[in-house]
């Protein structure tokens, strides 16, 4: 199994992430704030991931740092899980409607962290989350897991149907570009020979 937990604690944190990327979706979520692990549980039901996750944070301040700590957290998780990436698909991308919003995402496990977004989130808040905190989130995510991911709404006014289609979009192409490519199972998926 390609699996694997990262224990991340700082002056503002304490993280734990477990994850197993050929798992049923099953998850355990537990970070102080509701929205957020919502939207985790959504990643790991349509990722097919087994997921853990545990944040201590200071959401007495605001839900800014358990974010952004949870994003490097999963990232990371991600990355070592993969190993050598030998034999995966390496891409994935999914368009997915999410009532009136329209999320278009793609990723390429190349072991380069870049974010490119497109949001236009009316609403400052979900609740008492703060709406920018989703870039912050998959900003996180992407530099530590070593991927490109690109994120763009292409339609869409209500904020928490934007950010689900978001988490859930991300977990779809990230599903496919971890999955095993049959009959390349021995190969890394590069001309470099690494990824």
């Amino acid at each position: 199994m390609r699996s694997a937990e990262i224990k991340r604690k700082t002056g503002e944190t304490d993280v734990l992430v477990k994850i197993n990327l050929d798992g049923k979706g099953e998850s355990k979520i537990n970070t102080g704030c509701g929205f957020l692990d919502h939207m985790l549980t959504l990643f790991a039901k349509h990722g097919k991931f087994d997921l853990t996750v545990k944040c201590k944070g200071d959401v007495d301040v605001d839900f800014h740092h358990t974010t952004e700590d949870v994003g490097i957290a999963l990232g990371l998780a991600v990355k070592d899980a993969l190993k050598d990436k030998k034999g995966i698909v390496r891409y994935g991308n999914m368009i997915l409607p999410m009532d009136e919003a329209l999320i278009l995402s793609a990723i390429d496990l190349s072991g380069r962290g870049i974010f490119v977004r497109s949001f236009d989130i009316k609403a400052n808040k979900v609740g008492d989350f703060d709406t920018e905190l989703v870039e912050e989130f998959f900003q996180a995510f992407s530099l530590n897991c070593g991927c490109n991911l690109h994120v763009k709404q292409l339609d869409g006014t209500n904020a928490h149907h934007i950010i689900e289609g978001a988490f859930k979009s991300v977990a779809r192409s990230l599903r496919t570009a971890v999955s095993l490519d049959k009959g390349f199972e021995d190969q890394i998926p590069s001309t470099k020979g690494v990824l």
